[in-house]
């Protein structure tokens, strides 16, 4: 494929098309997560285009952490980790001192009519449905976190007929799996609440009692967004810390 058959905008720069290009392929899955991209020699053959146009595309991509350089390996896919998410706020520690990940608990999903904020967040048309669904994570029967999840009916269908004690505790791989559908990144919002009484039966504290609200919208490697989730969880489990230099 030679520069000037290169799609896009012709007036951005050959190196930003270039990008464009490679990103398409990501977001279709041509380049799967955790996968080797072509090498350098090989792109710069398959798209007629200098060594250096290469690098520099590959490095816009390695920057905004779609792509990973591995040291005498190759570039890779980046497969984003979400575990260390909630750990980050939320740290539970087992009687030996090591760090406890929460299990999951599927309770409901269903198809339904979205929300104004949820149609938004997932950026939907009129009319697109949502499959929402509900969980609980848990350690030795405790719930941590109560999750509201939404997404787009017309990629997830086919969790709906799939038994939810299959789903595991990690919901991004089964996307993956089941639909298809590779999470790239995510925007979080944590913001302070109070339990109402649903909330608070289920998190076994007190209707009124303060909680976490983490807000996240998870986007695909095209940068549509995937899956719009709200997590509660008691304040007081909140541990928050930064380092200043």
């Amino acid at each position: 494929m030679k520069p000037s058959t290169l799609g896009y905008d012709q007036r951005l720069p050959l190196y930003q098309r270039l990008r464009e290009e490679m990103l398409a392929k990501i977001a279709a899955g041509e380049w799967s997560p955790g996968a080797p991209i072509p090498t350098e020699a090989e792109l710069t053959k398959l798209y007629g285009v200098a060594i250096g146009t290469v690098r520099k595309a590959v490095d816009a991509l390695v920057s905004e952490g779609l792509l990973l350089r591995s040291q005498g390996r190759g570039t890779f896919v980046r497969r984003p980790n979400f575990d260390a998410s909630l750990a980050r706020f939320f740290r539970q520690v087992n009687a030996s001192g090591g760090r406890e990940i929460p299990s999951s608990r599927i309770l409901s999903k269903e198809l339904q009519k979205p929300s104004k904020a949820v149609a938004k967040a997932l950026a939907l048309k009129s009319g697109e449905q949502v499959l929402r669904m509900e969980r609980l994570r848990v350690i030795d029967d405790r719930t941590l976190f109560h999750e509201e999840i939404w997404l787009p009916a017309s990629r997830f269908i086919v969790l709906l007929d799939i038994d939810s004690t299959t789903f595991g505790d990690l919901l991004y791989p089964f996307y993956e799996k089941q639909c298809g559908q590779c999470i790239a990144s995510a925007r979080e919002t944590l913001t302070v609440g109070s339990a109402d009484a649903e909330v608070a039966r289920t998190l076994s504290i007190e209707p009124g009692n303060p909680i976490v609200i983490i807000e996240r919208t998870a986007l695909g490697y095209d940068r549509s967004p995937l899956e719009y989730r709200l997590s509660r969880a008691a304040a007081n489990n909140f541990h928050y810390q930064i380092d200043i230099c």
